[in-house]
């Protein structure tokens, strides 16, 4: 097994015994026991049967050996084995690795040899498309879809083991989750999230969606390996039930939220944006819905308030990342319906801080900014992420004295409202995935055609965001965007593929030679007040 730091280091004195949060949802899930817990198109399971399910699999896991901090991948779509693996490596003190399942082959097997990863839940038509690719010791598999008979099967498995279980003792900084993303340097990175910082996001959960509780069903969509997930253990601690969809599609989603009164989703824009083009004449189009929640990237005013008269005054925003551990902002339906009566302008804000956590706009002398002024958003609170796994440089470029720099300009105004106006660095959000430019980059150079190459952010209309390419190529080179976009599809995720692929003769530079980014995504951006989208 890959042993991390804190499990070999001995307990230091100022470590501090905190409760399992895989404990603390296992007394919610035994409470509201003979309730539905989870629900999918094809499967539905009660509180207490998912206690032991998860109970079972931590069971399983340490049975093969994996002890206190190993990392244990997931690489599914929307599914309930997704759901028991979090509350099981909750309960066995792992630490949970989830992949994006829209990632290429070639970037799982990076992610499992940066994490050091030694299991891997997944199917096995996924197994076979990055096994080969996976540099180094491979990791288990526990495969969902293979027969019983199969010494890797995760039914035949779980009904081998026990349901009894006594959750570890964790304490506060131990790792819970490596939240990965993709580095702005071109690198892969994860953030760190300990128990502490699972425990806090649920005290935020509690505090913001207050509104849900038993019988309440919450529509998750997005991926629950990542932002999404995070609501998994406030929901059941409200005894509210999940509805997993495993993919989004407009019509069918709006269909199935209809039939089964779902109360409450978590939409990125761009599904709002699509759910606005499919939906019919009837208003509100989904009388069931008690809140409609949307973030992980920035949503035009105009189409929040066609959202408003569609969907009626439920929508509420929150901002925040995997480094925060989820929101540490939010603009809540309240806050909707009194910008629509008398503050219009509030409508571009992402909110207000709400709970423990303290958010401040600073200056470059780390001084808070006067409100109307420019400054970064700085996060500081227990939810605050304990730094990237294995890459000391890169946290101290955004952990600096406890608190978390975002890397968002934004300015506040005399309310506290808080509005993002740029970003400091050059990321793209695409239908609220984050896409790094400089890891596009480093696919588009392994391009024999390609001598240089520039990566950017396009407004678009349906994804809120779109990645750009400005392209020169080598002197007699022969390709067309068809060719490029091609080679990118073997080597990245459909959101981080160039959707507009333009080859000129120069790029733009600084006196110092570094292609100037700004200048090239400036004319593409011309006109708008805001440089987010």
């Amino acid at each position: 097994m890959h042993k991390t730091d804190s499990k070999a280091r001995r307990r230091r004195p100022g470590d501090v015994p905190v409760l399992n949060v895989g404990e603390l949802v296992s007394r919610y899930l035994r409470l509201y026991g003979q309730q539905e817990a989870v629900r999918t198109s094809s499967t539905s399971i009660r509180g207490a049967e998912l206690d032991r399910r998860s109970n079972r699999l931590a069971n399983v896991l340490s049975g093969l050996g994996f002890t206190r901090g190993d990392r244990i991948g997931v690489y599914l779509p929307n599914r309930l084995e997704v759901v028991e693996l979090e509350i099981a490596c909750y309960k066995g003190a792992f630490a949970k690795t989830p992949i994006n399942s829209r990632l290429s082959p070639l970037e799982v097997a990076q992610v499992l040899a940066n994490s050091g990863a030694t299991m891997v839940l997944t199917t096995r038509e996924r197994a076979d498309s990055f096994m080969n690719l996976v540099q180094g010791e491979k990791p288990r598999l526990l495969l969902v879809d293979a027969p019983d008979s199969e010494p890797q099967s995760y039914e035949a498995l779980l009904a081998k083991a026990s349901d009894r279980l006594v959750p570890a003792k964790v304490y506060r900084d131990d790792l819970a989750v490596l939240h990965y993303t993709s580095g702005s340097s071109g690198v892969l990175k994860a953030a760190m999230q300990t128990f502490g910082n699972r425990l806090a996001l649920w005290r935020k959960f509690r505090i913001r969606n207050a509104d849900e509780s038993q019988g309440d069903i919450l529509g998750l969509v997005g991926p629950i390996t990542h932002a999404s997930g995070m609501s998994l253990a406030p929901a059941f601690c409200a005894g509210t039930t999940v509805r997993l969809f495993e993919k989004f599609e407009a019509e069918s989603f709006l269909e199935t939220m209809r039939k089964e009164r779902v109360t409450h989703t978590f939409l990125v824009p761009t599904m709002i944006n699509m759910l606005l083009a499919a939906v019919g004449s009837s208003r509100p189009a989904l009388p069931d819905l008690k809140r409609l929640g949307y973030g992980a990237a920035p949503m035009a005013p105009a189409r929040i308030l066609e959202a408003m008269d569609v969907f009626g005054p439920v929508l509420a925003q929150g901002y925040g990342a995997g480094e925060t551990t989820s929101g540490v902002c939010a603009l809540t339906a309240a806050d909707h319906i009194e910008a629509r009566a008398r503050h219009p302008e509030r409508l571009a804000s992402c909110g207000r801080p709400y709970g423990e956590t303290l958010v401040e706009v600073i200056d470059e002398r780390g001084k808070v900014v006067s409100h109307g002024e420019i400054g970064e958003i700085v996060v500081s609170g227990d939810d605050v992420f304990a730094g990237y796994w294995n890459a000391p440089e890169l946290t101290a470029e955004v952990l600096k004295k406890g608190r978390y720099h975002t890397g968002d300009l934004a300015k506040v105004d005399e309310d506290g409202f808080i509005y993002i106006v740029d970003r400091k660095k050059d990321m793209v959000i695409s239908g609220g995935f984050n896409v790094y430019p400089t890891e596009v980059e480093t696919v588009l150079y392994q391009h024999p055609a390609i001598a240089a190459a520039c990566v950017f952010s396009v407004p678009d209309d349906k994804w809120g965001e779109v990645v750009g390419a400005h392209l020169i190529l080598k002197n007699g080179a022969q390709v067309n965007a068809q060719d490029i976009d091609a080679f990118c599809a073997e080597r990245l995720g459909g959101f981080k593929r160039p959707r507009l692929i333009k080859f000129v003769d120069k790029l733009p530079t600084s006196p110092n030679g570094k292609i100037v980014r700004k200048a090239v995504q400036a004319e593409y951006w011309a006109g708008r007040e805001r440089k987010v989208n």
